[in-house]
């Protein structure tokens, strides 16, 4: 029985019938946010919402019986666990009062889609692997924001006080800028003042215009330059190079499918371990070129 169950886990008509069914919920989510199809179709509905459901607990049933004596293997994939939990949200007890969670639970049966195709997957694996780096870049751009925003309301907070009349706005509206949104707009009011150009309908709020021609530009030419250009690209940098690693991974656990389930355990644990010293290795390369930067 075991066996069999296998079998029918790693057929390739298992996991493209489970991915129509994705597709077909995701459907049937979109179909619903229309009141006038639900109040005509909601009895169909509501018998394809539950026929989804159904398959999707057989899906969990087959899997776990495929691990056969040892089912909470099942629970080594991430991927499974998020399974699992989708299901077993719909299975929940939910009051009335509660239902958006339950349409919520719905609704993330979409993201299934990204198990079922292994390309997405790597992606997806891809950006998780990157958010540690991210974080760094993120407080890098923090920074700059930071400084340029402080720098903003000094000197175009008098000019200009419906982008930079606080340091919160001014981060808001340098956000505006880096994603070079009409940021020529923002430019041109400290270039020639708010008299000058961009208040038209809202001269009332232009109470002190001043006009920096040339250091209004020199600031958001270089913010652009540092934000977009060089900063934003960091995030790309960090993103292939998880990629990468999300690839090799991907192509070890290819090469496992025939393999006896024990064994593709075993080595995931051995891969998980190896990327998690591998990880140790470059922190601690990078605390010693420090430490030896710091020698005189």
């Amino acid at each position: 029985m075991v066996e069999i169950l296998r079998k029918i886990s790693n057929a390739d008509w298992f996991t493209q019938f489970i991915t129509g069914v994705i597709l077909l919920a995701g459907v049937i989510v979109g179909l619903e946010t229309y009141p006038s199809i639900v109040e005509q179709w909601s009895s169909a509905l509501h018998f394809a919402d539950r026929l989804i459901l159904i398959i999707f607990t057989i899906e969990v049933v087959v899997k776990m019986g495929a691990e056969g004596s040892k089912p909470w293997r099942y629970f080594r994939d991430p991927w499974n666990i998020f399974d699992f939990l989708i299901v077993f949200a719909a299975y929940m007890p939910i009051d009335a009062q509660f239902i958006t969670v339950l349409r919520l639970a719905r609704v993330l049966r979409v993201l299934k889609l990204v198990r079922a195709l292994p390309k997405l997957q790597i992606i997806v694996s891809a950006l998780l692997k990157s958010i540690p780096s991210m974080g760094y870049v993120s407080l890098l751009l923090l920074l700059l924001f930071y400084l340029f925003a402080v720098t903003g309301t000094f000197l175009f907070g008098e000019n200009d006080p419906v982008h930079f009349r606080n340091l919160q706005l001014s981060m808001l509206t340098l956000f505006r800028v880096v994603t070079l949104e009409d940021w020529t707009d923002v430019m041109y009011i400290q270039m020639y003042g708010c008299e000058g150009y961009g208040y038209g309908g809202m001269e009332h709020l232009c109470t002190n215009s001043t006009a920096h021609p040339l250091f209004g530009a020199g600031f958001f030419v270089t913010f652009v330059l540092i934000g977009t250009m060089i900063v934003l690209n960091l995030f790309v940098g960090v993103i292939m190079s998880g990629m990468e690693e999300a690839q090799r991974e991907q192509e070890l656990l290819r090469e496992l499918e025939d393999r006896p389930a024990s064994v593709q355990s075993d080595v995931r644990d051995l891969l998980k371990q190896t990327v998690a010293l591998q990880s140790s290795l470059e922190r601690l390369q990078a605390q010693l070129k420090v430490q030896e930067e710091g020698k005189p």
